[in-house]
C-alpha cells in the first residue's frame, strides 16, 4: 500500500526568524526619518527656549487682548527694536520693579494725548484701537499732551479703566514714560488658553513701520514636523513586522502540495 508524502515549503524571506523586519531600504529610511525628526524636534525646542520666555499675566489690565491668568510667550528683544503698538514685558523701579505687561502707544519724540472723539491722539493723529474693549473710550478721564523723551516709551493697558499705566505716573519726573532699556521681551502669542498670535495694530502704521512677528510659527512647525518624522520612522518596524506576519499566515494557509 503506497503512502503519500507531504512536503511543506517554508515561507520565503526566512520564515519566523528574529532578524530585522522590512526591507533594508525601508530600515535605512526609517532610521533617517527618526534621526532627522529628532534634530528638528529638539532643535525647535532649543531655538524656542533661546528666543522666548513664558509669562503669566496676573491682572486684567490688558483685557481683552490678554486676560488675567493667561499664559503667553514673549520674544526676547532689545528695547531699541520696540515699536508703536507692541505689547511688551518690562520692569521699572518707579512702577514697583516687577514684570509688567503694557502696550507701547508712543516712542521717543512723539506727542501723545487723550481724548479726541474718544480716541487716543499721537503726533496729532487719532489712533484706531480695535483691541480695546468694545464700546470703551481710549481713556476714562483723559490726560494732557505728553512729549515722550528720546529713548523712552509711553505705555497703556488695553483695559484703560483699570490699568495702572503711564497715565498713573504722569507726575513722575519722566512724565509716566519708561526707558527702552527696561523692556525685557515683546509678547508674540497667548498660548493658554490658545488665542494664537497677537495682531499687529494697523492703527499705528501711518506713524511708522510696525514690528514683525517673531519666528514662533516656524519653531512650532519644526517641532510638529520633527514629531511626525520620529513617530513615522519609529512605526516602520512594527508595521513591517505585521505585514510580514500576514504574508506568512497567507502562505501557511495555502493547500500543501502532494506527490
Amino acid at each position: 500500500m503506497g503512502g503519500e508524502s507531504m512536503t511543506h515549503t517554508a515561507p520565503r524571506g526566512g520564515g519566523t526568524g528574529t532578524g530585522p523586519v522590512g526591507s533594508r531600504t525601508g530600515q535605512r529610511l526609517s532610521g533617517l526619518a527618526v534621526a532627522l525628526g529628532l534634530v528638528l524636534f529638539l532643535g525647535g525646542f532649543a531655538w524656542g527656549a533661546v528666543l522666548y520666555r513664558p509669562y503669566t499675566v496676573p491682572t486684567g489690565s490688558m483685557t481683552p487682548t490678554i486676560d488675567a491668568g493667561d499664559r503667553m510667550l514673549a520674544q526676547r528683544v532689545d528695547g531699541g527694536d520696540v515699536r508703536r503698538g507692541d505689547v511688551v514685558v518690562f520692569k521699572d523701579a518707579t512702577w514697583g520693579n516687577v514684570p509688567m505687561v503694557k502696550r507701547v502707544v508712543a516712542i521717543g519724540g512723539d506727542t501723545v494725548s487723550c481724548c479726541q472723539d474718544g480716541r487716543l491722539k499721537v503726533n496729532g493723529k487719532e489712533i484706531d484701537e480695535p483691541y480695546l474693549p468694545k464700546g470703551e473710550p481710549a481713556e476714562i478721564t483723559g490726560f494732557p499732551t505728553v512729549t515722550v523723551p528720546e529713548g523712552r516709551l509711553f505705555l497703556l493697558g488695553d483695559e484703560r479703566g483699570s490699568s495702572l499705566d503711564s497715565t498713573a505716573h504722569l507726575t513722575d519726573a519722566a512724565s509716566g514714560t519708561v526707558a527702552r532699556s527696561a523692556v525685557d521681551a515683546r509678547v508674540d502669542s497667548v498660548v493658554w488658553p490658545m488665542k494664537g498670535m497677537l495682531e499687529r495694530p494697523t492703527g499705528f502704521e501711518p506713524l511708522g513701520a510696525l514690528s514683525s512677528p517673531g519666528p514662533l510659527r516656524t519653531i512650532t512647525a519644526l517641532v510638529i514636523a520633527g514629531a511626525v518624522l520620529v513617530l513615522g520612522g519609529g512605526a516602520y518596524g512594527p508595521i513591517a513586522k505585521r505585514a510580514g506576519a500576514a504574508r506568512a499566515r497567507r502562505a501557511n494557509a495555502e493547500p500543501a502540495s502532494a506527490r
